[in-house]
């Protein structure tokens, strides 16, 4: 049995929270922002996010379960067919509250809660923790055997390599010896 929250319902008892909360998802679902006060975005935040995850389901038990909280069968249909696949890869937090300010006649907290829609991004691994685990879950590679190279090959690629390595040495002496020639000039004029 669910525990009961402490405290004051919304509306009168529990029956009437149930149904406005029920009436608050169906509008949340067809319009997919509803703006209302910050205790009711609270309280329907739960309720949205169980029946966006039996939509997920997708199967006729699922189905039956929201249709049990929401009696509109084209609120229940829209969040199977349009809601349910939008956030498919998403593996929670359906919905999003972003506080708008005070209502001019009694200054109640008031805030919007929506459908968070977007396309989910992966972030990217790092920590050492993820790294690690990446690291033991790859797959062994196979070894291929090498390309065989002919000894003639080898030797343009080695000689290649060499006359590189000789400009770069060449650029560094040249450098050096032309600060090696400035700094003296410097010291006499001190």
């Amino acid at each position: 049995m669910p525990k009961p929250t402490k405290g004051p319902r919304l509306g009168g008892g529990p029956a009437h929270e149930r149904l406005m909360l029920a009436n608050l998802a169906a509008a949340l679902f067809t319009h997919e922002r509803i703006q209302t006060t910050e205790t009711k975005a609270k309280r329907l935040r739960p309720v949205a996010e169980r029946l966006i995850t039996f939509a997920k389901r997708g199967d006729l038990h699922a189905r039956r379960r929201v249709l049990g909280t929401i009696g509109d069968k084209g609120v229940v249909h829209k969040l199977f067919t349009e809601i349910a696949p939008q956030v498919a890869d998403r593996e929670g937090g359906y919905t999003r509250i972003v506080k708008t300010g005070f209502r001019k006649g009694d200054n109640a907290p008031m805030a919007v809660i929506e459908l968070v829609l977007e396309p989910v991004s992966k972030k990217p691994a790092s920590s050492t923790k993820s790294a690690k685990r990446a690291e033991t879950k790859v797959a062994p590679v196979e070894e291929t055997p090498a390309e065989e190279t002919t000894v003639e090959e080898t030797e343009v690629v080695e000689d290649a390599d060499a006359a590189e390595t000789d400009a770069e040495v060449a650029e560094v002496e040249g450098v050096e010896a032309e600060e090696a020639a400035e700094a003296p000039a410097e010291d006499d004029t001190k």
